[in-house]
């Protein structure tokens, strides 16, 4: 039987030493410095890239050089729009079969240029935002290019766009101040 005194019923006091830091925390961090060291010189090849950033660096545009407009509208269009043209059902209208872009030249062009707010129905599907202007961002040989490739791309087969004619409607709607309206415009 053992005694009942109360220092022997008492636990010891909590105490903070210097223990050990557990083995997997230290194999996890050597892992990660050594990942991370290996990751930086695998993949930094040239001086242009910093950091493991293996992203091309934009080709600036060169007076009288043709504008890709593939290009425009993978940087420009295609987070709304999508890659293939057929946008985002109930937020972004399609391109792709649509009579938008690929009925007078001139409508767009003045979409590129001003952009667009309020309904729009397109294939039959209402839509309701704002497309952003793009006149003070682009120039008409890139207009011309971004509009020339959506008329021709994403099965729609819609004549080329020139600079000339994007000049001509930029002059035109130069006053100009907000964006368009599909009432406006009346493209379909």
């Amino acid at each position: 039987m053992s005694p009942n005194i109360p220092e022997l019923r008492e636990k010891e006091e909590p105490v903070e030493g210097a223990e050990p830091v557990p083995k997997f925390v230290w194999f996890s961090i050597v892992a990660l410095v050594v990942w991370g060291f290996a990751y930086f010189l695998l993949y930094t090849g040239s001086p242009d890239e910093i950091g493991g950033d293996m992203r091309t660096a934009p080709v600036p545009a060169v007076a009288g050089a043709a504008v890709d407009g593939a290009a425009v509208y993978g940087t420009r269009c295609a987070a709304c729009h999508q890659a293939d043209g057929k946008g985002i059902a109930g937020a972004f209208p399609p391109l792709a079969g649509s009579p938008w872009p690929t009925g007078d030249a001139g409508v767009p062009i003045r979409l590129v240029l001003h952009g667009l707010q309020g309904p729009i129905d397109v294939l039959g599907t209402p839509y309701q935002g704002v497309m952003p202007a793009f006149a003070a961002q682009l120039s008409d040989a890139e207009i011309a290019a971004v509009v020339t490739h959506v008329r021709g791309s994403f099965g729609n087969a819609a004549g080329p766009v020139t600079e000339a004619q994007v000049a001509e409607v930029r002059a035109a709607t130069a006053g100009r101040k907000g964006a368009w309206t599909a009432a406006e415009l009346k493209a379909p």
